[in-house]
Protein backbone atom coordinates (compact mmCIF):
# COMPACT_ATOMS: atom_id res chain seq x y z
CA UNK A 1 0.00 0.00 0.00
CA UNK A 2 2.59 2.58 1.08
CA UNK A 3 5.10 3.47 -1.62
CA UNK A 4 8.64 4.81 -1.26
CA UNK A 5 7.61 8.24 -2.52
CA UNK A 6 5.79 10.36 0.03
CA UNK A 7 2.56 11.69 -1.55
CA UNK A 8 1.96 15.42 -1.14
CA UNK A 9 -1.74 16.29 -1.09
CA UNK A 10 -3.66 19.52 -1.25
CA UNK A 11 -7.23 20.64 -0.85
CA UNK A 12 -9.03 23.95 -1.04
CA UNK A 13 -7.22 25.47 1.96
CA UNK A 14 -4.63 22.89 2.97
CA UNK A 15 -1.26 21.54 1.91
CA UNK A 16 -0.36 18.09 3.32
CA UNK A 17 3.34 17.28 3.16
CA UNK A 18 5.93 15.12 4.94
CA UNK A 19 6.71 16.05 8.53
CA UNK A 20 10.28 17.31 8.91
CA UNK A 21 12.66 17.96 11.80
CA UNK A 22 12.08 21.68 11.24
CA UNK A 23 8.47 21.11 12.39
CA UNK A 24 9.55 20.19 15.93
CA UNK A 25 8.97 23.65 17.43
CA UNK A 26 5.47 23.88 15.95
CA UNK A 27 4.67 20.31 17.03
CA UNK A 28 5.88 21.02 20.56
CA UNK A 29 3.83 24.23 20.70
CA UNK A 30 0.60 22.25 20.76
CA UNK A 31 1.64 18.83 22.11
CA UNK A 32 2.70 20.75 25.24
CA UNK A 33 -0.96 21.77 25.76
CA UNK A 34 -3.08 19.48 27.94
CA UNK A 35 -6.24 20.20 25.93
CA UNK A 36 -4.50 18.63 22.90
CA UNK A 37 -3.13 15.53 24.66
CA UNK A 38 -6.17 14.89 26.89
CA UNK A 39 -7.37 12.04 24.68
CA UNK A 40 -4.04 11.29 23.02
CA UNK A 41 -2.01 8.17 23.80
CA UNK A 42 1.03 10.31 24.65
CA UNK A 43 1.66 12.44 27.74
CA UNK A 44 1.73 16.22 27.43
CA UNK A 45 5.17 17.19 26.15
CA UNK A 46 7.56 18.81 28.61
CA UNK A 47 10.59 19.22 26.34
CA UNK A 48 11.18 19.84 22.62
CA UNK A 49 13.17 16.58 22.40
CA UNK A 50 9.84 14.75 22.69
CA UNK A 51 8.68 16.48 19.50
CA UNK A 52 11.86 15.44 17.68
CA UNK A 53 11.38 11.84 18.91
CA UNK A 54 7.76 11.74 17.68
CA UNK A 55 8.78 13.12 14.28
CA UNK A 56 11.50 10.45 14.02
CA UNK A 57 8.97 7.74 14.90
CA UNK A 58 6.59 8.97 12.18
CA UNK A 59 9.44 9.18 9.65
CA UNK A 60 10.75 5.71 10.53
CA UNK A 61 7.27 4.21 10.30
CA UNK A 62 6.90 5.60 6.78
CA UNK A 63 10.29 4.20 5.72
CA UNK A 64 9.23 0.78 7.10
CA UNK A 65 5.91 1.16 5.22
CA UNK A 66 3.98 0.79 8.48
CA UNK A 67 2.34 4.21 8.61
CA UNK A 68 2.14 7.61 6.96
CA UNK A 69 1.69 10.93 8.75
CA UNK A 70 1.18 14.23 6.92
CA UNK A 71 2.00 17.68 8.21
CA UNK A 72 -1.13 19.81 7.92
CA UNK A 73 -0.28 23.30 6.65
CA UNK A 74 -2.32 26.16 5.28
CA UNK A 75 -1.78 26.59 1.54
CA UNK A 76 -0.65 30.19 2.02
CA UNK A 77 1.97 29.06 4.57
CA UNK A 78 3.17 25.56 3.54
CA UNK A 79 6.21 25.64 5.85
CA UNK A 80 4.18 26.13 9.06
CA UNK A 81 2.80 22.91 10.57
CA UNK A 82 -0.56 23.41 12.33
CA UNK A 83 -1.39 19.74 12.90
CA UNK A 84 -0.94 16.27 11.50
CA UNK A 85 -2.99 13.36 10.24
CA UNK A 86 -2.38 10.00 8.70
CA UNK A 87 -2.83 6.25 8.52
CA UNK A 88 -1.37 3.59 10.81
CA UNK A 89 -2.13 -0.01 11.81
CA UNK A 90 -2.29 -1.04 8.15
CA UNK A 91 -3.58 -4.51 7.43
CA UNK A 92 -2.56 -5.16 3.83
CA UNK A 93 -4.16 -8.59 3.87
CA UNK A 94 -7.52 -7.11 4.89
CA UNK A 95 -7.29 -3.76 3.00
CA UNK A 96 -7.78 -1.61 6.08
CA UNK A 97 -6.01 1.09 8.07
CA UNK A 98 -6.64 3.36 11.03
CA UNK A 99 -6.59 7.16 10.93
CA UNK A 100 -5.13 9.48 13.52
CA UNK A 101 -5.02 13.25 13.76
CA UNK A 102 -4.53 16.32 15.91
CA UNK A 103 -4.60 20.09 15.39
CA UNK A 104 -3.23 23.16 17.16
CA UNK A 105 -6.06 24.70 19.26
CA UNK A 106 -5.64 28.04 17.45
CA UNK A 107 -7.15 26.30 14.41
CA UNK A 108 -10.00 24.40 16.05
CA UNK A 109 -13.59 24.99 14.93
CA UNK A 110 -12.65 26.19 11.43
CA UNK A 111 -13.40 23.02 9.47
CA UNK A 112 -9.71 22.43 8.75
CA UNK A 113 -9.53 18.95 10.23
CA UNK A 114 -12.69 17.99 8.35
CA UNK A 115 -10.94 19.06 5.16
CA UNK A 116 -7.71 17.23 6.05
CA UNK A 117 -9.41 13.98 7.03
CA UNK A 118 -11.66 14.07 3.97
CA UNK A 119 -8.56 14.47 1.82
CA UNK A 120 -6.70 11.51 3.29
CA UNK A 121 -9.79 9.29 3.34
CA UNK A 122 -10.23 9.98 -0.37
CA UNK A 123 -6.54 9.21 -0.93
CA UNK A 124 -6.76 6.01 1.13
CA UNK A 125 -9.66 4.60 -0.84
CA UNK A 126 -8.39 5.70 -4.24
CA UNK A 127 -4.62 5.27 -3.98
CA UNK A 128 -4.04 2.75 -1.19
CA UNK A 129 -7.05 0.70 -2.33
CA UNK A 130 -8.36 0.47 1.23
CA UNK A 131 -11.75 -1.13 1.75
CA UNK A 132 -12.13 -0.07 5.38
CA UNK A 133 -10.88 2.98 7.28
CA UNK A 134 -11.09 2.88 11.07
CA UNK A 135 -10.62 5.30 13.94
CA UNK A 136 -10.47 4.68 17.68
CA UNK A 137 -11.51 7.44 20.06
CA UNK A 138 -12.16 7.85 23.76
CA UNK A 139 -15.98 7.82 24.01
CA UNK A 140 -15.76 11.10 25.96
CA UNK A 141 -14.00 12.87 23.08
CA UNK A 142 -17.03 14.65 21.64
CA UNK A 143 -15.04 16.77 19.16
CA UNK A 144 -13.55 13.64 17.56
CA UNK A 145 -16.96 11.98 17.54
CA UNK A 146 -18.48 14.94 15.66
CA UNK A 147 -15.60 14.96 13.17
CA UNK A 148 -15.87 11.25 12.43
CA UNK A 149 -19.64 11.37 12.11
CA UNK A 150 -19.32 14.31 9.72
CA UNK A 151 -16.94 12.14 7.67
CA UNK A 152 -19.67 9.43 7.72
CA UNK A 153 -17.66 7.01 9.85
CA UNK A 154 -20.08 4.96 11.93
CA UNK A 155 -19.63 3.86 15.53
CA UNK A 156 -19.37 0.09 15.76
CA UNK A 157 -19.28 -0.03 19.54
CA UNK A 158 -17.21 0.52 22.65
CA UNK A 159 -14.38 -1.78 23.66
CA UNK A 160 -14.13 -1.46 27.44
CA UNK A 161 -10.67 -1.02 29.00
CA UNK A 162 -9.21 -1.56 25.53
CA UNK A 163 -6.19 0.74 25.93
CA UNK A 164 -3.78 1.31 28.82
CA UNK A 165 -2.77 4.97 28.58
CA UNK A 166 -1.15 7.31 31.06
CA UNK A 167 -1.29 4.74 33.84
CA UNK A 168 -4.95 3.72 33.49
CA UNK A 169 -7.27 1.64 31.37
CA UNK A 170 -9.51 3.57 28.98
CA UNK A 171 -12.34 2.55 26.70
CA UNK A 172 -11.96 2.70 22.95
CA UNK A 173 -14.87 3.41 20.65
CA UNK A 174 -14.30 2.14 17.13
CA UNK A 175 -15.62 4.02 14.11
CA UNK A 176 -15.35 2.79 10.52
CA UNK A 177 -16.14 3.75 6.95
CA UNK A 178 -16.39 1.14 4.20
CA UNK A 179 -15.47 2.00 0.64
CA UNK A 180 -18.92 1.00 -0.61
CA UNK A 181 -20.46 3.64 1.71
CA UNK A 182 -17.96 6.37 0.82
CA UNK A 183 -19.25 9.53 -0.82
CA UNK A 184 -16.69 11.66 -2.67
CA UNK A 185 -16.24 15.08 -0.97
CA UNK A 186 -17.60 18.18 -2.68
CA UNK A 187 -14.40 20.22 -2.36
CA UNK A 188 -11.40 19.61 -4.55
CA UNK A 189 -8.46 17.41 -3.60
CA UNK A 190 -5.44 16.51 -5.64
CA UNK A 191 -1.97 15.10 -5.42
CA UNK A 192 0.72 17.68 -5.95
Amino acid sequence: MITHTFPILSSERLYLRPIQDSDATALFSYFSKEEVTLYFDLPTFQHINEAYALIKTWQDNFIKKEAIRWAICLKDNPDQLIGSCGFHNFSTEHFRAEIGYELHPDFWQQGLMTEAISTIISFGFENYKLNRIEAFIDPDNLASRRLLEKMTLTSEGILHDYFFEKGRFVDGEIFALLKRNYIQPTFSRHIV
